[in-house]
């Protein structure tokens, strides 16, 4: 398996019998230290909060080393994970799903909500204004990915398009602007911010999001190795996101400052305009509800009616909320 890693560095932090963290409020266990963390991160905004964590500077506050893995889709990083190539990566119920049959994945936190950042957009110079109206028409869609999971077995149907009525063109979702400017496609089943780039653009135009259908939590997921393994370490891990969602409630511009400049680096050409439009639509609050084996039960259920998967887990084996609650308890 290939993967980008285009971001891929080793952070070095401070080690020994125990570390204090000045202003933090807790000691990092020697255990928790010792560990370095594969990081996985897809480069669209699902990935970015995980980003700014790894930039912050708060996972180095805490003790933790980490070495991260860049990849377009975060159902690629679910697939690095299957294999073992990566400890920690983020993605949407049906990856997670999918993961957890194929490799048991396990769920230690919900980053963030991300309903409104996924959607259909189409081609502006084509005129069309809904889904039904794409039959015979080419969408990008990054396969396998969970919004294209959600949008294809669910969001489509129900607005008047089915599988076979349209053209799936498999692409990854960071190749989709160019594919829609030469007009090799109508469509495409994308995220942000490439969705606020095509509007800004004038290129494109959503005519139908998520939201309405799934606020698509967002899972931090780990591998049954790494949570047997370094228990402590995934605690001290979760409180720097807790530190981390301070700065998202306090302190967005920093936040918007360092997404934006993974962007520029890459030689994306948006404005911070464009980009304060995309984070608009994401809604970052780690936690974990304790409410959510339905909705995991809902999505199961059509991924196993579609044979993604052997069978519907147990969701007390995937869905592991105590790690979040011991991190609360003592941040």
């Amino acid at each position: 398996m290939t993967f980008d890693a285009m971001n891929r560095r080793q952070i070095i932090a401070a080690t020994g019998a125990t570390v204090l963290t000045a202003g933090l409020g807790g000691l990092t266990s020697a255990l928790a230290a010792e560990v370095t963390i594969r990081q996985g991160y897809q480069t669209n905004i699902w990935g970015m909060p995980t980003y700014y964590l790894m930039k912050s500077g708060l996972l180095e506050k805490r003790g933790l080393k980490t070495e991260d893995f860049a990849v377009p889709s975060g159902n690629l990083t679910m697939q690095q994970m299957v294999a073992r190539q990566v400890d920690m990566g983020t993605y949407a119920g049906p990856s997670l799903i999918i993961g957890h049959d194929k490799g048991g994945l396990v769920a230690i936190a919900v980053i963030q909500t991300v309903g409104k950042t996924g959607a259909l957009v189409v081609r502006k110079d084509t005129g069309i204004t809904k889904a039904a109206d794409l039959k015979g028409k080419k969408i990008a869609n990054q396969t396998g990915s969970s919004i294209g999971n959600i949008f294809l077995d669910q969001v489509l149907p129900a607005n008047g398009l089915k599988k076979g009525e349209f053209q799936e063109v498999r692409m990854n979702v960071n190749d989709m602007i160019a594919a829609m400017a030469a007009k090799t496609v109508d469509a495409m089943i994308n995220i942000e911010p490439y969705n606020a780039i095509a509007e800004a653009d004038g290129l494109g135009t959503i005519i139908v999001d998520l939201d309405k259908y799934d606020k698509v939590p967002v899972f931090m997921a780990a591998t049954p190795d790494f949570v047997q393994k370094n228990p402590d370490a995934i605690v001290t891990y979760l409180k720097a996101w807790l530190d981390a969602k301070k700065d998202f409630k306090e302190n967005p511009k920093k936040v918007s400052d360092v997404i934006y400049s993974f962007f520029s680096s890459k030689g994306y050409k948006m404005s911070p305009q464009t980009l304060a439009t995309a984070l608009s639509r994401v809604e970052v609050d780690p936690g974990f509800p304790h409410d959510l084996a339905p909705y995991m039960q809902h999505h199961a259920e059509v991924l196993l009616k579609e044979k993604k998967i052997s069978k519907i887990p147990d969701w007390k084996s995937v869905l592991r909320p105590e790690f979040m609650d011991k991190a609360k308890a003592g941040a």
